[in-house]
C-alpha cells in the first residue's frame, strides 16, 4: 500500500513539473519575441503592418485551435494530444531559428501557435483528472505560477539574447526546455484519458467557430474603420450560427449548454473574460505612460513594470491553495475586488505622479489577479464532468485571449478618438493623459462589474 501511494506521489509530481515546463513556455515565447521584433524588422525590412503578424498570427492560430483541439483530446486521448503539442511546438520554435524571410517565420508561428493550443487545452484538464479536488487548486496554482514566470522574466531574457547572439537564439533556447518536457510527458505521464471516446467531432461547429473567432479578433484590431465593425458584425453572426449548430448537432465540439445549465462554470467564465478585458492593456498603458510623460527608458520602464508578473507568480501557488480549503467563489472575488482597487489607483495619474506609487498600485494589481485566476481556474475545472475537461480548459484560454483582445481594442479605440492617427508627442501629451485615464475608468467599472459574477457564481462544494 505505501509503495503504492508512493507511486501516485511520484505520477502527480511529474505531471506537475511537466505542466510547469509547459505552461512556462508559450508565454516566455510570446513576451520574448515581442522584444525582438525591431531586430526583426532591420534584418528583412518589413513594415508594421507584416511585422505585427508575427504576433497576431501565433495568437490567431492558438484562439482558433483551442475549442476544437479540446474535443479532439477528449475524444483520442489527452496524453496523446499534449505530448504531440509540445513536439509541435518545441520542433517549429527551433525551426524559426532558421527562418529565411518574415513569411517563414509566421508560418511557423502558425504551427507554434496550433502546438501550444494543444498544451494548453491539456495541460490543466490532465492536472484536474490526476490531482483531487482538496488538491487540485493548489498544483493549478503552481501551473499560473510558471505562465507568470514567462511572461516576467520573457522580455528581461528575450533582450539579452537578442542584444547578445541575434533574434534567433530566443527561438533556440525552447529548445532543450521542450525536450525536457516531451521526454517527461513520455516517461512520467502513465495514463491516458479518453473520456468522450465514442463521440465524433462536430467539424461544421469547429469552422463556425474558427470563422467567428478570426472575424471577432481582426474586427476589434480594425477599430473605429467600417471594415472592423463589418468583421463584427459578421464574427457575432457566425457565433449565433455556431451556438444553434452546437444545440442541434449530438455530439457538439462545446457544450454551450454548460453556460446555462452550470452557473458555476458560466459565471466563472464570465469573470475571467472581464477580469482580462480589465487588465491586459495596464502593462500597454502604463508603459506608453512611464516613457512619455514621466520621461523613462524603455529599461526602467520595464523595471516598474515587471512589478506586476512577479507578485503573481509569487501569490498563485498560495491562492490555488487557499481554494482548497476555502470556497474559490470568495478568494476569487476577493482577488477581483484589489483588482479593482489597483485599477482604481490609476485613475488619478497625473504628470507629478511619484513612481513609488505607481508601483503600490501594481503590486496590489498583482496580488489581485494573482488570487483570482488559480482560484477561478480550479472553480471552472471542478465544476464540468470529467468528459468536458478538455472543452472546459479550451473555453477558458479562449476567455483570456478574447479578454486580451478586447482590452487592447478598448485602449486602442479611446486613442483614435481622442488623439486620432497623430504621433504621441508634447503636443498631444495632455490627451493622451486624459485617454489614459478614460481607459482605467471603463476598465474599473468593468472590474466591478465582475465581482458580481464572481460572488455569485454558487458553491463549488455543495
Amino acid at each position: 500500500m505505501k509503495n503504492s501511494t508512493k507511486e501516485i506521489e511520484t505520477s502527480k509530481t511529474s505531471v506537475l513539473i511537466v505542466a510547469a515546463l509547459t505552461t512556462f513556455m508559450a508565454p516566455f515565447m510570446i513576451s520574448a519575441v515581442n522584444i525582438a521584433l525591431p531586430a526583426i524588422q532591420n534584418e528583412f525590412s518589413v513594415d508594421a503592418v507584416l511585422l505585427s503578424w508575427i504576433a497576431n498570427a501565433y495568437l490567431l492560430a492558438t484562439g482558433v485551435s483551442l475549442v476544437p483541439i479540446g474535443k479532439i483530446a477528449d475524444i483520442y486521448g489527452r496524453k496523446k494530444i499534449f505530448v504531440s503539442g509540445i513536439f509541435v511546438f518545441t520542433a517549429f520554435s527551433v525551426g524559426t531559428a532558421f527562418a529565411q524571410s518574415v513569411f517563414c517565420i509566421i508560418f511557423y508561428r502558425i504551427i507554434q501557435g496550433l502546438g501550444a493550443a494543444m498544451i494548453m487545452t491539456t495541460g490543466f484538464a490532465i492536472i484536474t483528472a490526476v490531482f483531487p479536488l482538496n488538491e487540485r487548486g493548489k498544483a493549478i496554482g503552481i501551473t499560473v505560477a510558471a505562465v507568470y514566470l514567462g511572461l516576467s522574466t520573457g522580455p528581461f531574457a528575450g533582450g539579452i539574447l537578442t542584444g547578445a547572439y541575434g533574434w534567433r537564439s530566443i527561438f533556440w533556447v525552447i529548445g532543450p526546455i521542450g525536450l525536457l518536457a516531451f521526454i517527461l510527458s513520455l516517461t512520467k505521464i502513465r495514463d491516458e484519458w479518453v473520456d468522450a471516446k465514442d463521440e465524433r467531432l462536430d467539424i461544421l461547429g469547429s469552422v463556425l467557430y474558427g470563422f467567428s473567432l478570426v472575424c471577432f479578433i481582426y474586427g476589434l484590431s480594425l477599430l473605429p474603420e467600417p471594415l472592423g465593425i463589418a468583421l463584427l458584425c459578421g464574427g457575432c453572426s457566425g457565433f449565433a450560427a455556431f451556438v444553434w449548430q452546437e444545440l442541434r448537432t449530438p455530439f457538439p465540439v462545446f457544450e454551450v449548454r454548460l453556460f446555462y445549465h452550470n452557473r458555476t462554470f458560466s459565471f466563472s467564465s464570465l469573470a475571467a473574460l472581464i477580469n482580462y478585458a480589465a487588465t491586459f492593456a495596464v502593462s500597454f498603458l502604463l508603459s506608453l505612460y512611464l516613457q512619455y510623460i514621466k520621461g523613462m527608458s524603455p529599461e526602467s520602464a520595464g523595471s516598474v513594470l515587471i512589478c506586476q508578473p512577479i507578485m503573481q507568480a509569487l501569490f498563485s501557488p498560495l491562492a490555488g491553495k487557499l481554494s482548497d480549503r476555502i470556497e474559490p467563489s470568495i478568494i476569487a472575488s476577493l482577488g477581483m475586488a484589489l483588482t479593482a482597487a489597483g485599477l482604481i489607483s490609476f485613475n488619478f495619474l497625473r504628470y507629478s505622479t511619484p513612481t513609488i506609487y505607481i508601483i503600490a498600485g501594481l503590486i496590489v494589481l498583482g496580488i489581485g489577479f494573482a488570487l483570482f485566476s488559480s482560484p477561478n481556474m480550479n472553480a471552472i475545472m471542478s465544476s464540468v464532468e470529467n468528459r468536458y475537461y478538455g472543452i472546459a480548459s479550451g473555453a477558458v484560454a479562449t476567455m483570456r485571449l478574447m479578454g486580451q483582445m478586447v482590452s487592447i481594442a478598448i485602449a486602442t479605440l479611446i486613442f483614435s478618438f481622442m488623439i486620432g492617427k497623430a504621433q504621441i508627442s508634447p503636443a498631444n501629451y495632455d490627451a493622451f493623459l486624459t485617454s489614459v485615464n478614460l481607459a482605467f475608468r471603463i476598465f474599473s467599472v468593468m472590474c466591478i462589474v465582475g465581482i458580481y459574477f464572481s460572488f455569485t457564481r454558487g458553491s463549488l462544494r455543495n
